[in-house]
């Protein structure tokens, strides 16, 4: 894990227990630092019953480590509150409390940042955005491996960046970072910043859409001048963002703007799971950081040929009788749909769950290749009447027997694609059950070929 002699001594509350706050805990107790760890959940509380109580010296790994609800102690003198990016800072009390105080809130991201000076030598990657966060850390993070350079990854996404094991020097950190995270973030100095694009979204957390996008853009006034910052500019609130970040003094030379356009066809054909152009921004990006990491071409390209892609987000599970079944079980509303609608051909779409939206507005400018749409779930029947106008619809209910009914119905060099524009809930667990089970049912077609 990763520990930090700045940490020693100091006093930190940390509320919510899942994997970054458990995390974060053990990170700060092997740093010598004294802990209040809390989460509502008692599950989530009960790996720590066995673990040395108490703020005295103790003895052990997990000295200094008390159980209570930061909400109901005095916060004089503490150093911090750690909480989960999942936790509403405009409407949670912990806010109020900790402000009552003089207690900054931050995340692991935070501490991350306070723990690099005692790292050896390394850069930083951030990469924000409403869409593509995912699939462009994955992808840098899959070219810089590729190439030999020493990398992790995580933030939103892979293991707590705080329990993975520091890099060696010449590391390279790849972090994606919700707008939650940034907001939790003061002192991160990313080497590179990158920002993808903005859309609508996280309106219950923020004020305004453009609350939201200021969120974002504080990525990239944490930076120092002379660290490089990358800007999608296929939307307005990011060529706003790449405007004002260029006219910074200090900033000129290292702001870049890049074009999913800037990536053709020919390019794209040659990297499997990139399909799309939403997946043309992703790689456009991913290769202006890797140039700006010190990578050649002949390597980034080896890096875009072999990228596997993520489970769940556009993953080609197999070819059967001709037929390509795609895995997007991770999208679950209609704007993250919309780039998968896009990305094939001759499409017999898989949609229905838990519906997010009662419309399909996003995705119905991109139903020109949609042969025929399957519809599962409570939001079948909304569904069915939305799209009936437009395409054949087949009321499946169920995803085995949509996977059935699109088995019957395509063709060679037709592609089945899940892409549910629904939460997972009505059925499954949740949207990795969901891509798993239909992982599952492709295969039984596959040993029934």
């Amino acid at each position: 894990m990763i520990t930090a002699e700045a940490f020693r001594g100091k006093r930190y509350a940390v509320l919510g227990l899942a994997r970054s706050g458990t995390a974060t805990v053990e990170s700060l107790l092997a740093s010598g630092a004294r802990v209040i760890a809390w989460d509502s959940d008692e599950t989530k509380r009960q790996p720590f019953l066995s673990f040395p109580s108490g703020e005295g010296p103790g003895v052990g790994p997990h000295a200094g480590l008390t159980l209570a609800d930061p909400l109901t102690l005095d916060l004089s003198g503490f150093d911090g509150v750690v909480v989960s990016p999942g936790v509403p800072l405009n409407r949670h009390p912990v806010t109020a409390h900790a402000r009552r105080f003089g207690i900054p809130i931050i995340g692991d991201i935070e501490l991350f940042a306070l723990a690099r000076p005692e790292l050896p030598p390394h850069k930083v990657v951030g990469i924000t955005g409403t869409n593509g966060k995912s699939t462009t850390t994955a992808l840098i993070h899959h070219i810089l491996k590729t190439a030999g350079v020493p990398t992790a990854m995580g933030g939103n996404i892979g293991l707590p960046i705080l329990g993975q094991d520091p890099l060696t020097s010449g590391g390279v950190y790849v972090l994606e970072l919700s707008s939650f995270q940034i907001d939790l973030t003061f002192s991160l100095d990313c080497d590179v910043a990158v920002l993808l694009n903005i859309t609508p979204d996280h309106l219950d957390r923020y004020d305004s859409f453009e609350a939201y996008a200021a969120a974002k853009e504080r990525l990239f006034a944490m930076q120092s001048a002379g660290k490089a910052a990358i800007i999608a500019g296929d939307d307005a609130s990011s060529r706003d963002i790449h405007l004002r970040q260029w006219m910074r003094p200090g900033h000129e030379s290292t702001t870049i703007l890049v074009h999913g356009s800037q990536i053709t066809n020919s390019e794209q054909a040659e990297w499997p799971a990139l399909q799309g152009p939403h997946n043309g921004q992703n790689a456009a990006v991913a290769i202006a950081a890797a140039r700006l990491l010190g990578l050649d071409d002949t390597a980034i390209a080896t890096g875009l040929r072999t990228y596997p892609g993520l489970p769940h987000r556009m993953e080609i599970v197999r070819t059967v009788a001709g037929v390509r079944y795609v895995n997007d079980s991770k999208a679950t509303n209609p704007d993250s749909v919309a780039p998968a609608l896009r990305a094939f051909p001759n499409l017999h779409w898989i949609l229905g769950g838990q519906a997010k939206t009662p419309d399909l507005d996003a995705c119905l400018p991109h139903l020109a290749g949609v042969k025929a749409a399957y519809v599962i779930g409570e939001a079948a029947p909304l569904f069915a009447d939305i799209l009936a106008p437009h395409l054949p619809v087949t009321r499946s209910g169920t995803l085995a027997q949509a996977v059935n009914d699109t088995a019957a119905a395509a063709q060679p060099d037709d592609t089945v694609l899940l892409s549910p524009a629904c939460a997972s809930f009505d059925q499954f667990r949740d949207y990795e059950d969901r891509g798993d089970q239909f992982r599952t049912l492709v295969h039984a077609l596959k040993d029934a070929a």
